[in-house]
């Protein structure tokens, strides 16, 4: 899989990548990321690529001149990309499913937001897919980009130790995930639940769906709501 993240930034994203579970996926030639930075198609000595918005206001605005060069210059490369994604605050809220599309493709293209956003008719005309991880504003979408990273990264076969790990993760069936214990089972006389010292794997993954769904009802009404609606 190859994902290519372009940016006006790219320091930003010297580390992420460089550590754990995404350098060892890189190390096993499961992912390739490359990080290009916007400039380089950028035009003169300062190689802009931001200006004023029209109509006034306040904020500078990403130009769609580099990001179409760009944009042209890497899909020539690649020969197409399965998904061009722009990281936006008032994109689609980013879920697990989502994560899982995106571990299914082959190449994929972010373009990270800066300032006060992009030139609208790069999302009129460039992009294929916008997403937020949150309703909240970042100062760019360098992290964003790094967050999908990672969750699609995790989700490839060979990434994780445990193949079966990624599958029982929270939102993989829109539950919550059954809270988890470790040794010493008792500490300090906080114990571990019974059932799972029991050896009897039946009882033990009844209680844990039991509790994945009391912790989804309880925790994430939003998403037991949807849950139901399944059911139905």
């Amino acid at each position: 899989m190859i994902i290519d993240i372009l940016t006006v930034v790219p320091e930003i994203l010297d580390s992420p990548f460089k550590y754990s579970i995404i350098k060892r996926a890189q190390e096993r030639g499961l992912i390739e990321i490359n990080v290009v930075n916007l400039r380089d198609f950028a035009k003169g000595n300062y190689r802009q690529v931001d200006d004023y918005q029209y109509g006034g206001g306040a904020g500078m605005v990403m130009m769609i001149e580099p990001i179409y060069n760009a944009i042209q210059s890497l899909t020539e490369k690649r020969g197409g990309y399965d998904e061009i994604i722009y990281t936006t605050p008032d994109g689609e809220q980013y879920k697990q499913q989502t994560a899982n599309y995106f571990s299914t493709l082959d190449k994929i293209l972010i373009l990270c937001g800066h300032y006060k956003g992009v030139d609208h008719r790069v999302r009129e005309h460039l992009i294929t897919r916008e997403i937020s991880i949150g309703d909240y504003v970042l100062s760019g979408g360098e992290l964003a980009a790094a967050v999908i990273v990672d969750s699609v990264v995790r989700l490839l076969p060979g990434a994780l130790g445990d193949s079966e790990s990624a599958l029982t993760d929270s939102f993989q069936d829109n539950l919550l995930a059954p809270p988890v214990y470790t040794r010493p089972a008792d500490f300090k006389g906080w114990k571990v639940p019974e059932v799972l010292l029991s050896g009897n794997q039946k009882a033990i993954e009844e209680w844990r769906l039991k509790q994945s769904i009391e912790r989804t009802r309880k925790l994430r009404p939003d998403l037991w709501e949807k849950l139901d609606l399944d059911l139905d």
